[in-house]
């Protein structure tokens, strides 16, 4: 159990540093986008800078996501406080998809429309370049952190983040990905504009960020929504913890399996478990034991183990004849 502690505290300790890396890259960011944005008229670097907005805010609810998740259970919440991190992750997600993804279409579909002009975009440049510096140093961040954890989980780091629940990670890496996307696109859309001398490049950059970001908020707002309503664990990790109960001695067969997660890192278990038919009394507490240590040792994710003994169908049809 103390190696579960462990690790949950030491996977929650990086996703928080990452949280406020990324934090502090994007509200230095905003300010530098905002004045970009209102001294050369850019509706791109408006977006731009909303969408480092928008990013600083997710990144605060973030920090508060890793935070409430990680507080000790307790008597009113004997499965700890891990679900309260999938909540704030939620409202995390909405900010994106409100601040970020709804101002720039707005902006940009107002500037196609009405046309704006265009001054000096030289600090525009200079601005999306040391933005991409620092997004890229906040995303390498985050990227480090999951290879990192896909290494000590034997698996690759795609399918580390398609399957993980620690939501805050997760977020920060697709919204960095997205803000490195979204400098190229408005460096584009700003040098087509340029090249062309119309508006129209610029307010198209500014939509096409736009929809990015709302493609990032909606598949987190997904991620989180579906743990919240307690999602399973992989379907992969959900064989091996079978296997694992299984090959013990005790064990004659798995009837059913469940799991839940329960927070980043955080996972419940629970099975019914025909054991072997001379497993009772005494012996059959000894066995549940056995396979609960053995689950925790072996999984440092599961975090809560509940076994119900319950005869399979070779046990039952074995009684159903010796009753006849």
């Amino acid at each position: 159990m103390a190696e579960n502690v462990t690790d949950a505290d030491k996977a929650g300790s990086e996703s928080l540093a990452t949280v406020i890396v990324a934090g502090l890259a994007n509200l230095a960011i905003a300010v530098a986008k905002l004045v970009a944005g209102l001294i050369s008229g850019s509706s791109a670097m408006l977006s731009e800078a909303a969408h480092s907005a928008a990013d600083t805010v997710t990144e605060a609810l973030l920090f508060v996501a890793v935070r409430r998740g990680g507080h000790p259970a307790d008597a009113r919440h004997p499965f700890g406080y891990g679900k309260a991190g999938f909540f704030w992750a939620l409202l995390a997600a909405f900010a994106t998809l409100i601040g970020g993804a709804g101002f720039s279409i707005t902006h940009g579909v107002h500037e196609i429309l009405t046309g704006e002009r265009l001054t000096d975009l030289t600090i525009s440049y200079v601005v999306l370049a040391v933005s991409f510096v620092i997004e890229g140093i906040s995303f390498l961040k985050a990227l480090s952190q999951v290879r990192g954890v896909a290494r000590r989980l034997e698996v690759s780091p795609r399918r580390y983040v398609a399957k993980t629940s620690d939501t805050a990670l997760k977020a920060v890496l697709f919204e960095d990905a997205a803000a490195l996307a979204g400098l190229l696109i408005a460096a584009a859309g700003l040098l087509a504009s340029q090249l062309t001398g119309s508006s129209l490049w610029d307010g198209a950059a500014s939509v096409v960020i736009g929809l990015l970001l709302l493609w990032v908020a909606i598949h987190l707002i997904r991620a989180n929504v579906s743990l919240l309503i307690g999602q399973a664990a992989p379907e992969r990790l959900t064989e091996r913890i079978r296997e694992e109960i299984t090959v013990l001695p005790e064990v004659e067969s798995v009837v059913e399996l469940l799991t839940m997660m329960l927070g980043p890192g955080e996972m419940l278990v629970a099975a019914r478990v025909d054991f072997v038919d001379d497993t009772t009394g005494a012996r059959l507490e000894e066995a549940a034991d056995r396979v609960e240590r053995a689950l925790k040792e072996r999984f440092p994710s599961v975090t809560q183990v509940f076994l119900d003994p319950t005869p399979g169908r070779s046990s039952r049809d074995a009684r159903d004849t010796r009753d006849t």
